[in-house]
């Protein structure tokens, strides 16, 4: 019996919805037909790295409409419109206080302002010094996007490394019970050998 182990594809495509399901969404109105072309589905490790990326910056973005930059990002940059999306959703109003907390401090740190108690900032803060935010904000989602491709790709690599060497081991155990390689067997079998 073949071991079971996890594999990044099989995940995205099984959390991932369906085509059926994108047509029946207003975004195909915003979109058009683009969003039905393979190259935003496909899930390899450069597009889901670049989603990835994407979504990390995106989620980062003080604004409204973060999924319609994400979604046009990623398909300027051919990278997996869901993931694109789907991480955008890190930033939602139950995450904002403690997502742009850092990114603002930061932003009034490079303008030169201080005086700023940690425990007494609110959301109405942020949003009367908008060019603080902006700046942090802008900083921390590049900084995030640049890590988030680089660990996707490390990880997605691992994986795949590690799926390899379960083969190689399960080839290697089956070597051992019938004394010769499957794939030897199957080349045997196509060359016409006993």
């Amino acid at each position: 019996m073949r071991p079971s182990y996890f594999k990044p594809r099989r995940f995205i495509k099984r959390v991932s919805p369906s085509p059926r399901r994108i047509r029946s969404l207003n975004l195909h109105r915003y979109l058009g037909d683009r969003i039905h072309d393979q190259r935003f589905w496909i899930i390899n490790r450069q597009s889901i790295s670049r989603a990835t990326a994407i979504g990390l910056f995106c989620a980062y973005l003080p604004m409204p409409l973060e999924m319609l930059i994400a979604a046009l990002l990623a398909i300027g940059f051919r990278a997996n419109l869901p993931v694109a999306i789907l991480l955008v959703w890190i930033s939602n109003p139950l995450t904002w206080l403690i997502l742009y907390t850092p990114p603002y401090l930061l932003g009034l740190a490079i303008l030169g302002e201080t005086g700023i108690s940690l425990h007494g900032i609110t959301v109405e803060m942020m949003m009367d010094q908008l060019l603080a935010l902006w700046i942090g904000c802008l900083i921390f989602g590049t900084a995030l996007g640049a890590a988030g491709y680089v660990l996707s790709n490390v990880i997605w690599r691992m994986l795949v490394a590690n799926e390899w060497s379960r083969r190689k081991d399960y080839r290697r155990s089956l070597e051992e019970d019938d004394g010769q390689s499957p794939v030897d067997e199957k080349d045997r079998a196509d060359e016409g050998l006993p």
